[in-house]
């Protein structure tokens, strides 16, 4: 299992971050480098400060005190249109207007590289058509978003996400409210945007199985604190289940991939 501090290539760092809402501290200080180039998933219970953690790297969340650093630069002291163009994020549910169609919300991405009077160049055009190709949602582009299926939406969501046409993607528990054909549907796409295209994936899961089938890293985080961070193949331990999750639980080999697979049985308290 690798230090937190020793991630090589990592192209956003944290250094003593403290995060809260109001006088509610949930991350009392944190240092932490991101992989870059790899697919991580933030684990953890609920409370722990995965979410939090994520919204604070997209810049949606002011900082305590401490600091991120994208790319060696201060996040917080970049203008918003520079961090926009390599970092974009898919927050929990999010919503858009009534009647929006999904080539409408995929030309959003196109915001940050258009200038004050937004005009449709090519590159945007090309853009926004490869978007919805790599998500395969080029044939519901005339959709409203509200009458496709969640994961379809999910995709959508995404697609606008890779109009951004940014090195680093983050999602936010990307598979809350679907079943699990589109779970997978989106793990999947991760997964390939990462293996095809370079990019560096960072979602918040909640479940263990799924993180570690689909991730070449894993954070594990306890109470604002990161328990173990490193390869997918080695966090999910027995330690981890009762120190992290109060949990017993056989751990066997997935039959597909060779990595840790956990069984539930019992919780420790």
């Amino acid at each position: 299992m690798t230090d937190n501090l020793s991630v090589p290539h990592s192209p956003l760092t944290t250094s003593r971050l403290r995060l809260g809402y109001g006088q509610s501290v949930i991350i009392p200080e944190l240092d932490l480098r991101l992989a870059g180039g790899k697919v991580t998933s933030i684990i953890g219970p609920n409370g722990c400060g995965k979410s939090t953690l994520l919204r604070a790297l997209a810049r949606l969340l002011p900082i305590g005190s401490g600091q991120i650093e994208l790319y060696g630069q201060a996040l917080h002291a970049l203008p918003g249109k520079e961090v926009a163009r390599r970092l974009a994020i898919l927050p929990q549910g999010p919503t858009a207007p009534e009647g929006l169609s999904v080539e409408e919300l995929v030309w959003f991405g196109r915001h940050p590289h258009q200038g004050r009077f937004p005009i449709r160049r090519e590159e945007d055009r090309e853009a926004v058509n490869w978007a919805l190709d790599q998500t395969g949602m080029r044939i519901f582009a005339g959709r409203p978003l509200d009458a496709l299926s969640g994961g379809q939406r999910q995709r959508a969501w995404i697609a606008m996400s890779l109009a951004q046409q940014t090195d680093i993607l983050l999602l936010d528990e990307p598979t809350t409210f679907l079943d699990l054909s589109h779970q997978l549907e989106v793990l999947q796409l991760a997964q390939r945007l990462n293996q095809e295209q370079g990019k560096t994936v960072v979602m918040v899961l909640h479940d263990l199985n799924q993180a570690v089938r689909y991730s070449d890293e894993i954070i594990a985080m306890r109470a604002g604190q990161v328990y173990a961070q490193g390869p997918a193949a080695e966090v999910l331990t027995h330690d981890l289940l009762r120190n992290v999750f109060n949990l017993k639980g056989h751990i066997i080999p997935d039959p597909d991939t060779g990595k840790p697979h956990v069984i539930p049985y019992a919780l420790t308290r």
